[in-house]
């Protein structure tokens, strides 16, 4: 089990969006609605719920926003008018991305994630062009000090896990199926092990190189697109060179 993890890219990316709080509250408010009017309100019984609760908590929600948020869901306000949907993108140096939303008026959506992509060079595709090129994938990511490697192998292999990267100098990598992550997870933290990110996510069978130009012109779009309320995931191809975050 070995491979390469892209976890400190997805840590620069996840401390841009921390720096917006209210952004990333927004989005926590869509999916745990659309997660209690799909599964209902009690987080029990809704692994999906269950998950987005913890997420929210985790990064300090306040438990009445939380509390509405569920309300709201179970009982079909507000949330009924959400509608989840995925967008299929090319970017600078041949990128492909993959963006997840979560929208009350999807005419409104895509118009802007049109004025992005002719903002920073990009183009809309149709679907199945660039989707081909990702697998949904379930990853959790663990703190190296919060567990050995030697343990984490025993708890996710007896646990369904696919494979473990552990090239990272701070973190390892656990992929799952979609099928058999909230069984991995649930085996971690029922073992009290810390996890620092936890999704189901659309991950690449290939990295494009990307540097210079095309890397700044990329970097600013993928901002641009999580800066958008209706955006809760943007997963893309790329490889970008390290001096392009300096």
């Amino acid at each position: 089990m070995s491979g390469h993890s892209k976890w400190s890219q997805i840590k620069r990316k996840k401390a841009v969006t921390d720096r917006n709080r209210g952004r990333l509250f927004t989005r926590f408010i869509r999916e745990i609605q659309i997660a209690a009017r799909t599964g209902g309100g009690d987080p029990d019984g809704n692994p999906r719920l269950r998950f987005a609760i913890e997420q929210a908590k985790k990064n300090s929600m306040p438990a009445d926003n939380i509390k509405r948020a569920i309300a709201r869901g179970a009982g079909g306000e507000g949330a009924a008018a959400l509608v989840e949907g995925s967008y299929e993108l090319y970017a600078p140096g041949g990128v492909a991305l993959i963006v997840e939303t979560a929208t009350d008026n999807k005419n409104r959506t895509v118009g802007e994630i049109r004025h992005v992509l002719g903002k920073y060079g990009g183009n809309l595709g149709e679907s199945g062009s660039v989707s081909w090129m990702f697998a949904k994938t379930g990853t959790i990511i663990v703190p190296r000090n919060a567990i050995t490697e030697e343990r984490l192998l025993d708890l996710i292999l007896d646990a369904g896990a696919d494979d473990l990267r552990t090239d990272d100098s701070e973190f390892f990598e656990v992929r799952t199926s979609p099928e058999d992550f909230e069984r991995v997870r649930d085996k971690l933290s029922d073992a009290n092990i810390a996890i620092e990110d936890a999704k189901i996510a659309m991950l690449p069978a290939n990295l494009v190189a990307v540097s210079g130009d095309d890397a700044a012109k990329l970097i600013k779009l993928i901002e641009a697109l999580e800066e958008n309320d209706d955006v809760q995931n943007v997963f893309s191809n790329a490889d970008i060179d390290e001096t392009a975050f300096a």
